[in-house]
């Protein structure tokens, strides 16, 4: 439920950002957008001497693109970088000092035991917290159950941190292919235009396929966008993991010196 709230604000964070940037934007200027949204991409470009603010260019590519695909495309970049985000908090706050942790629990093990330890990692946020605590439960069961219970939770843990980064891989693919759909779709309306013409203009087939080829490049950002945070959020994921199994190592070298000095 946590997860789903955050995810949920993030959204909302987004799409307000956007609509008061929109707001704000067409209240300042609201002739000069219909003006723009008349012009070619090619005349942006050149202009009449002055020169053209790049998010008025956006917005131009954006109508010329088709508002249908490019649509699409925008929200799933929203959605991605939304999920993307979400992991990287997520992530962000399941980092733990493990070597801190682990001396906290040699040192609740000395004073108060196995008890003192569990409170230890009661107290203590993160992954790794939750696998001592797992492991610790079942101490009366003999070490080789405890590693056992530590490495099934440790996989528990890691699913945990993979969580939406299908949902971001599905947004990285479908992106692109979009625009590629669009694509097609607008060079099937380019070769309409030249049917009714009846000549094969020059200013019909360049302008075609220039507004055919704008979905595809808004999909390959995307899906470029996307993909940087997706790897970023991997990177993280496996070096949480390499810290979950070097603590988990040490947190049963731990219990096997407390159990040598209990007998």
């Amino acid at each position: 439920m946590k997860k789903f709230f955050m995810f949920l604000a993030v959204i909302g964070v987004m799409t307000v950002s956007a609509s008061i940037a929109a707001a704000q934007d067409g209240a300042a200027s609201a002739p000069a957008t219909e003006q723009v949204a008349q012009m070619s991409g090619a005349d942006l470009l050149k202009g009449s001497g002055e020169e053209v603010p790049l998010h008025q260019q956006i917005k131009s590519y954006f109508i010329q693109g088709g508002a249908g695909f490019m649509s699409i495309i925008i929200l799933c970049l929203i959605f991605g970088l939304a999920l993307a985000i979400e992991r990287i908090i997520y992530l962000s706050l399941s980092k733990t000092n493990t070597k801190k942790l682990l001396a906290e629990i040699e040192k609740a093990l000395e004073d108060g035991g196995i008890e003192k330890a569990k409170e230890v990692c009661r107290n203590t946020r993160g992954p790794v917290a939750s696998i001592f605590y797992q492991g610790l439960l079942r101490y009366d069961q003999g070490i080789d159950t405890v590693e056992k219970t530590v490495v099934s939770y440790g996989s528990v843990q890691m699913s945990l941190m993979e969580n939406n980064l299908s949902w971001i891989g599905l947004f990285i693919a479908v992106a692109p292919s979009l625009g590629f759909l669009g694509t097609v779709i607008g060079m099937v309306q380019a070769f309409d235009a030249i049917e009714k013409a009846g000549d094969i203009s020059p200013n019909i087939v360049a302008g075609g396929m220039k507004v055919a080829l704008i979905t595809t490049i808004a999909g390959l950002i995307v899906a470029m966008i996307l993909q940087v945070f997706y790897n970023y959020i991997l990177s993280k994921i496996d070096s949480l993991t390499i810290d979950m199994e070097d603590a988990s190592i040490s947190l049963v070298d731990t219990l096997v010196k407390y159990e040598k000095k209990q007998k």
